[in-house]
């Protein structure tokens, strides 16, 4: 059943690809980084198969396609690059500073980022100050997304029922694992990642609402900006 949206105690909101416009440079940085040891994948497989997915899934799943073991450094070199980028390239999600700051109801960030990338898109995007302290990490569970761990801890962090809070979220894990806890949840359409990439067909599990600029969500949910109570 359908929370209506003034009932919502919590929001939860995905970090890459909802409230930073990051999961396009991340992609085309994996590709080339990928590139450089023979494994050749396109944007549209990355948001396929690493949307949403934490680090070691990654790699896990390019072992399993592809039969390769990339090397120790792969990772250290990687995310190294991708920061540069982040620091070069990384802007906010259009209309984001306005509906966090509108918010009546209290709000933190589950994401399957390591924690210095958090910091530093925060940073970059000018929303540490809102978030820095309302983090939720996938290294603080066992189970990344889709399972629901990473969300139910956002909550409990927060003291919140689980049915009581909604999610919002751009990847296919990420929605599955947001189902998985008991909470509703709101598919994110408007990352760079996702123009002109149907995904509908892979969801498997309906998220109840679907947005493409955050301008929507004050109307889509009044209720959380102290209207219609």
């Amino acid at each position: 059943m359908n929370t209506p949206a003034q009932d919502f105690d919590l929001v939860i909101f995905d970090m890459d690809g909802v409230l930073v416009d990051s999961e396009v440079i991340s992609a085309r940085q994996l590709v080339a980084e990928l590139a450089r040891y023979g494994v050749t994948v396109d944007l549209p497989y990355i948001a396929r198969h690493f949307l949403g997915r934490s680090y070691p899934v990654v790699l896990s799943q390019i072992r399993a396609e592809f039969g390769i073991d990339l090397p120790e450094g792969f990772e250290a070199d990687y995310r190294a690059r991708l920061l540069a980028a982040f620091a070069k390239d990384l802007q906010i999600m259009p209309g984001v500073r306005p509906v966090l700051d509108a918010l009546r109801v209290p709000f933190c960030v589950a994401t399957s980022s390591s924690a210095e990338r958090v910091k530093s898109s925060l940073q970059v995007a000018g929303l540490y100050d809102l978030l820095g302290d309302r983090v939720t990490t996938s290294s603080e569970v066992s189970r990344g997304k889709p399972a629901p761990d990473l969300f139910l801890l956002a909550a409990s962090k927060q003291g919140v029922d689980p049915a009581r809070c909604l999610v919002i979220e751009d990847s296919l894990p990420g929605i599955r694992g947001a189902l998985a806890a008991g909470m509703q949840v709101w598919h994110f359409r408007g990352g760079s990642h996702l123009q002109g990439l149907d995904l509908a067909g892979e969801l498997q599990v309906a998220p109840q609402r679907h947005f493409a600029h955050f301008d929507e969500l004050p109307h889509l949910a009044p209720g959380l900006f102290g209207r219609g109570r």
